[in-house]
């Protein structure tokens, strides 16, 4: 497979007619430069894909219905009844209509942070089934998935018994959890090489503390690990009313602080938290449309970086599926916490939208030898971007200027083609959200 690019903005700099070659497993063996070869894919201009650090798919059901007031925790209710009502076909319709807006819209890669691994009543089902639901939605969208299979063990910090509604979340105990994700990760090696299992503990909300320490013991340790992280103020007093400590101090006494572990949104740290993620090289995953909305706050992405964490970009609950804008959230977040512009440059933006997603996610860097061939073409000429300095069209574009996406070496994603604007899709996907939420 081979992609020429006319100019590539990568690193902060422009590459002009660059082509790549890929294997079969779509992954850059050889980047060289010259003139467009006949059989190459042509992208005029382009960027590394980006990489989706943190989505949960079902909470897609949720757009538009929960925008009204209310607090967090109001909004987790509603989360549980749709969260209660889906089975594996449902979900499978769910998540491929939510993969497939992201590809039209520039990501490449998602981490996908899953937990509704049983049946309402929390018996399993006979063969991973929601699972692979998530799978099969991937291959169908043509996204690269890193399921992000999540132990969720406990209702609170100090071990409480799951809800009625949490049951399908659970696997009872740590040894569960490592046996399912075991059997998990030998089945999805039947997949594309598009599909891959990382691990997620939910929270020190849901994950006790001697099952935490359990469960990272047990898994292989080059598999990339994500946890919840200071969401909310609540959980901080919580962790800190039982253990003394704040989550991020109890991480670091128990040793999980890691450069392979991604702390999600960490809104709420003091400044030894942030120095204790610093000094472990964790990548902080920030959601900003996701954290505006619920209105979580706005978490220290300039002091994480300076510290040495790296900064990673999510869509979470999906009600807005567009890497550039949070792009541009990161840094609208930051002027408005500091009053300052340009507190992080348009280079660092692309950093944490695109290289960094991968690496929280455990996958190589993209469009370049060694890592995957993931591009994304944008329009540098449309309403939004004309006139735009070619670094900073993270602060003008919107997932409206994807032109193409490409995956693996494979365009999956071309909006002159008639299927990449199917209202049948979105049709269907209105029907299996109706279905959720139907008396």
């Amino acid at each position: 497979m081979r992609v020429w690019v006319g100019r590539l903005l990568r690193d902060g700099d422009v590459h002009e007619n660059v082509l790549f070659e890929a294997d079969d497993d779509g992954r850059v063996v050889a980047e060289t430069t010259g003139p467009r070869p006949d059989d190459a894919v042509a992208l005029s201009f382009a960027v590394p894909g980006f990489g989706n650090a943190h989505s949960h798919a079902f909470h897609r059901a949720l757009r538009g219905r929960t925008h009204e007031g209310g607090s967090f925790w109001t909004w987790r209710e509603v989360m549980y009844r749709a969260a209660g009502r889906l089975e594996p076909g449902a979900y499978r319709d769910l998540a491929a209509g939510v993969f497939g807006e992201m590809v039209a819209n520039g990501w490449t890669a998602v981490g996908e942070f899953h937990y509704l691994h049983h049946r309402p009543d929390g018996t399993p089902y006979p063969d991973h089934d929601m699972e692979r639901a998530l799978a099969d939605a991937a291959e169908a969208a043509g996204i690269r998935l890193v399921l992000l299979d999540t132990a969720y063990l406990s209702g609170g910090v100090a071990g409480e018994p799951l809800s009625e509604r949490q049951r399908r979340f659970s696997d009872a105990d740590a040894a569960g959890y490592l046996d399912r994700w075991h059997r998990l990760r030998a089945e999805l090696g039947a997949y594309a090489p598009t599909i891959a299992l990382g691990a997620a503990l939910h929270s020190v909300r849901a994950v006790a503390r001697d099952a935490m320490r359990e469960i990272v013991a047990g898994l292989p340790a080059d598999v990339p690990l994500h946890i919840h992280l200071s969401e909310q103020p609540a959980e901080n007093a919580d962790c800190i009313a039982v253990h003394g400590l704040t989550p991020t101090g109890l991480l670091a006494a128990d040793g999980i602080l890691s450069r392979r572990l991604s702390v999600v949104h960490a809104t709420h740290l003091s400044s030894e938290d942030i120095a204790l993620l610093g000094e472990a090289r964790v990548h902080a995953v920030f959601c900003p449309s996701t954290e505006a909305d619920l209105g979580d706050g706005i978490g220290p992405a300039r002091e994480l970086l300076d510290a040495g964490a790296g900064i990673a970009l999510g869509s979470d609950q999906n009600a807005v599926v567009d890497p550039l804008l949070e792009m541009r959230g990161l840094e609208a977040g930051e002027r408005l916490r500091s009053m300052q512009r340009g507190r992080i440059e348009p280079a660092d933006l692309w950093r944490a939208g695109s290289a960094a997603g991968y690496a929280s996610l455990g996958l190589a860097a993209p469009s370049r030898e060694g890592g995957p061939l993931d591009l994304v073409e944008l329009d540098a000429q449309s309403l939004r971007t004309a006139g735009a300095l070619p670094v900073q069209t993270a602060l003008a574009a919107t997932g409206a200027d994807v032109v193409r996406t490409v995956v693996g070496g494979r365009v999956v994603f071309d909006r002159e083609s008639p299927a990449g604007t199917d209202r049948t899709v979105a049709a269907g996907l209105a029907r299996t959200i109706g279905a959720l939420f139907a008396d």
